[in-house]
């Protein structure tokens, strides 16, 4: 079990490959929690087309998911600023009884009350002020539907339109319910559920369509985006992202357009190409932005025998809002072959360009560039990368289209290439924050690498990632020079961004990477959450550090601001989780606050008095029995365990998440409990299914073997680190 440096950089990272969800509790005995509301002043959630036109004058309220349709996540409050900021402190916050996993909602706020969800899809409303719980609601999603999430079982938060709060749910539902009491008003399937089909992401409601997409890029499934009546739940139109078998028609002369850019059966494989993230809406143009993700597999020789630009993976698209159709497109990453998802937030502005006045839409894509596009046209304006990469060596002037580096495409040279940035991207899900007053672009950015090596033996899995890349091949080599070198090199920060001069204007530097996303606001103040547990302000103009908050977990979320009876708040969701904490091993293991991750609402106000309990750090035993089998059998375990259990379990067996370290389990001991588990699907309540259909016996004691074997490991650098 030879693993080379090459190998050693995977581990930074393997970073993007995900998860399959594996420790859901008991679902609580009551799914929906309505409590004695004490305070409903109004009909809740009255959101129309009026109000959420005009939000960016409305500053009180927070109605939808980037505030408003240009997604720039900024609040004009300015109480709360930067000659005060310090004096900044802990309103009132909440335990949530979702389980201890990543945490990614962006709160919504309409009228005094905030609406948010958690893993799971779980949904609740609180009084703004006081911090009241008003109902709870639970979709009980299945915990075995958890292997079909790719990226950790999250929820990046709902939509409101008339009275409804809409919740796009991990099995792939689009529930509405009443904002007044928590309860199912419709409930809707999204998906084929014979598919590997998942939804994270946000809703947007646009003149009484809900608009939702969903996930499943890495599982086999065709990418697609859809708009539901608000009222009724019934489907209005939807847009593939991909073209299906030709044999069967093309819906539209887009998706003609794009089947030529495909070679060979690409349909049988899925496509990819999801959309499972960022969205924006310009009112005046009536165009719908969405983002589409890499295609299935990622390894473009088995996708698309031939090569393409294989649209529309790996874009921007324009739909017209009212009936879904085509407009335009604009693809940052041509034939994609490195999971450079253009999911990521989309920000929409006016800003001048030159000596002209442009309306733009603005990315900062996973392939490390950061794109402005005429947001009317789709026109080209400029690129330029925002952190270190190595897959392009420029950019044609005119277009934007990539020079590749011509050994980055591993798919065609059969040889590994250790990619910049890696597959988590130079910028993921987390969002990003435009100020109008500084005119820059916040983002939070990673400086990380990833060998890419071509999978040799691919078969199709009901449970595993279908990529075309070797997980194994990337692990992790257990060698303390090349895992410090490959720590330290894991890294992060967050950039302030100048969009029309497309240069970095500031910058703070993190030793981990994943930090949360970010929000500025009036009061020249710029707020984000890091890995290791603290809430900064900083100022939006330079970069300085004001003031910074305990959370007690890691932060990925996003923070919103509004306003109550004159007071201003800001509130952000706490707890560690998503692609890189799930499958990154000791990356993730060691780039975390330790704790129990206690997954809470953290709401903040000047002369805040409210404070946090003490957090517990459990440590648990590593007392693993004898490793008695041979090498050959470890070595099984080994190549078993990578592309089965370390999308969720972590790279190398050791987790980075809160999802059980393995090389820990009590049942390592005991062979029969351990294929009772692996086989049997004794868990699959809290998401570990049965692998029976493609494991057998043998497979699960050579995976035990494995671990036993890491945990033995793990013991004697923990008995040679007391000695130095």
């Amino acid at each position: 079990m030879i693993r080379t440096a090459t190998r050693a950089l995977g581990a930074v990272l393997s970073l993007s490959l995900l998860l399959s969800a594996c420790d859901k509790p008991e679902t609580p005995k009551t799914a929906e929690t309505p409590a004695a509301k004490k305070s409903p002043a109004k009909a809740a959630a009255q959101v129309d087309a009026a109000r959420l036109t005009a939000a960016a004058k409305d500053g009180a309220n927070w109605m939808s998911t980037g505030r408003t349709y240009d997604e720039q996540r900024h609040s004009p409050l300015d109480k709360i600023n930067a000659g005060n900021v310090k004096q900044l402190g802990l309103a009132w916050h909440h335990d949530f009884d979702a389980i201890n996993r990543g945490q990614q909602a962006t709160p919504i706020v309409v009228d005094g009350v905030l609406y948010v969800s958690t893993a799971w899809s779980k949904v609740f409303a609180f009084n703004a002020k006081s911090g009241e719980l008003l109902w709870s609601y639970d979709p009980k999603v299945p915990g075995e539907w958890g292997i079909n999430a790719c990226c950790d079982v999250v929820n990046r938060g709902v939509a409101v339109w008339k009275g409804k709060v809409y919740l796009g749910t991990l099995d792939g539902r689009l529930v509405a319910l009443d904002a007044a009491t928590g309860k199912p008003v419709w409930d809707v399937l999204t998906i084929d559920k014979s598919q590997r089909y998942a939804i994270s992401g946000a809703p947007r409601v646009i003149k009484g369509k809900v608009i939702i997409g969903n996930a499943g890029g890495e599982l086999g499934v065709r990418g697609y985006v859809s708009a539901y009546d608000a009222e009724t739940g019934k489907m209005v139109w939807r847009f593939y992202t991909v073209p299906g078998d030709p044999a069967a028609g093309f819906e539209n002369k887009a998706m003609e357009m794009a089947a030529k850019t495909w070679k060979g059966q690409w349909w049988k494989l899925g496509g990819g190409g999801t959309v499972w993230d960022a969205m924006a809406y310009d009112s005046d143009a009536d165009l719908l932005y969405i983002g589409t993700s890499n295609g299935t597999p990622w390894n473009q020789a088995l996708r698309s025998p031939g090569g393409g630009d294989n649209l529309f993976l790996s874009s921007i698209v324009a739909l017209k809002a009212e009936t879904g159709e085509y407009a335009w497109h604009y693809q940052t990453t041509p034939g994609d072959d490195w999971d450079y998802d253009s999911t990521n937030h989309m920000i929409l502005a006016d800003i001048k360009v030159g000596d002209k006045d442009r309306k733009v839409i603005m990315q900062a894509a996973k392939n490390g560039v950061f794109y402005v596009l005429d947001r009317v046209t789709g026109e080209f304006i400029s690129a330029k990368p925002f952190v270190t990469i190595n897959w392009a060596t420029g950019f044609d002037p005119k277009t934007g289209r990539p020079i590749e580096n011509p050994v980055a495409r591993y798919s065609r040279t059969g040889k590994t290439f250790v990619a910049m940035p890696g597959a988590a991207g130079g910028h993921s899900w987390h969002p990003m924050s435009f100020s109008p007053a500084t005119g820059l672009v916040y983002i939070p950015a990673l400086d990380l690498g990833m060998p890419f090596a071509p999978e040799t033996n691919r078969k199709t899995s009901q449970y595993t990632f279908n990529i075309g890349y070797d997980f194994a091949a990337t692990s992790m080599p257990q060698d303390k020079l090349i895992k410090d070198s490959v720590k330290a090199s894991s890294v992060g920060h967050l950039a302030a961004w100048d969009p029309v001069a497309q240069k970095e204007v500031w910058r703070v530097d993190y030793k981990e990477p994943w930090a949360g996303g970010v929000l500025s606001t009036a009061g020249n103040l710029v707020f984000q959450g890091t890995a290791m547990g603290e809430f900064i302000a900083y100022s939006a103009d330079k970069g300085t550090k004001l003031w910074s908050a305990p959370t007690q977990a890691g932060v990925i979320a996003a923070p919103v601001s509004y306003e109550v009876d004159g007071q201003q708040y800001v509130a952000v969701e706490v707890g560690y989780g998503g692609a890189l904490a799930i499958a990154a091993g000791e990356i993730a293991r060691d780039k975390h606050i330790a704790g129990n991750n206690k997954p809470r609402l953290l709401v903040f106000a000047l002369g805040g008095t409210d404070k946090l309990p003490p957090d517990e750090v459990v440590t648990l035993p590593l007392t693993p029995p004898a490793s008695t089998a041979s090498a050959a059998v470890i070595d099984k375990g080994f190549h078993l365990f990578h592309p089965y259990c370390n999308n969720c379990h972590g790279d190398a067996a050791v987790s980075g998440s809160s999802i059980p370290d393995l090389q820990h389990s009590a049942v390592l001991a005991d062979a029969a409990a351990w294929e009772s588990i692996v086989l049997g699907g004794a868990r699959k309540d809290r998401g570990m299914v049965s692998f029976a259909n493609e494991l057998n016996k043998e497979d699960s004691e050579a995976l035990r073997a494995y671990v036993i074997q890491r945990a033995h490991e793990t013991l004697a650098e923990q008995k040679a680190a007391l000695k130095h």
